[in-house]
């Protein structure tokens, strides 16, 4: 029965995912810990790798549509992949199931979820009308930052926050992105958000597992239900009101954040 509560889990999940583009750390890791019990330090190295799994998709199709722009990958890549790496190594220092580590991952990830709701909210209310904004621009110009040392830098607190939580590569890396590449129209903004995540969460990931902080069992239910949930999502994206679902996913993950920070 627990099993098949996995499966169904993975699948909403999924299915949020395809309608929204958020939802794989910022659900599923609040899930795994107030409805399965999951330890935060489990549920955040699982959910590392089924964030990186369901963005690998993603990125192949978006760089068949020749919407990747890598150049805005790499220097966000340049800060988040140290940054990650940093991180892991204070973790294997502290002890990840540690109480205080796990108490740290709880308080983090309830900030973050605060952080990718108003995002999310953000997003909904004004992100979606800044599509096509620059179309016709040449693609050199509007791939630059409002300064070459911004990308680097935010790229650094996304990647700490991403492998502490497992929270900060959806919703918040795009309304970055957003605000350091103002020229960049939002399809490609959020083509480079995804395709960004995924070596982040794959260096993140592995670097869990590597402290015993991935359920692998646990992993695989979650993506056999997540995988056929992404696609349903994405073709229910087109007959639904996003910025409805978007405002109301936004309530959602702003009372899981206050409700971790007051555990």
């Amino acid at each position: 029965m627990h099993d098949l509560a996995f499966i169904v889990a993975g699948f909403l999940v999924g299915a949020v995912i395809g309608l929204t583009g958020v939802g794989g750390g910022s659900l599923m890791t609040p899930i795994l810990i107030f409805v399965f019990g999951v330890k935060p330090y489990l549920a955040v190295g699982t959910d590392l790798l089924f964030a990186d799994f369901t963005k690998m998709g993603g990125t192949v199709r978006l760089t068949r549509a020749r919407l990747v722009d890598w150049r805005v990958v790499a220097h966000l890549s340049a800060g988040s992949i140290p940054a990650a790496l940093l991180t892991l190594f204070i973790l294997h220092r502290a002890g990840p199931a540690s109480a205080e580590i796990q108490g740290f991952m709880t308080g983090g990830l309830g900030v973050a979820l605060l952080l990718t709701a108003a995002a999310t909210l953000y997003k909904a209310i004004r992100g979606v009308s800044a599509s096509g904004r620059h179309a016709g621009r040449d693609p050199r110009t509007v791939a630059r930052p409002l300064h070459w040392s911004l990308p680097p830098l935010f790229g650094a607190v996304i990647g700490s926050l991403v492998t502490l939580t497992s929270v900060g590569a959806g919703a918040i890396g795009v309304t970055v992105l957003m605000l350091l590449y103002p020229l960049l129209p939002l399809p490609r903004i959020v083509a480079a958000d995804i395709a960004y995540a995924v070596p982040l969460t794959l260096v993140a990931g592995l670097g869990h597992a590597s402290l015993g902080s991935v359920d692998w069992a646990l992993l695989v239910k979650l993506l056999a239900g997540s995988l056929p949930g992404i696609w349903l999502g994405s073709r229910l994206m087109q007959h639904t009101p996003e910025r409805v679902v978007r405002s109301l996913l936004s309530m959602l993950l702003a009372y899981a954040g206050f409700k971790l920070i007051t555990l």
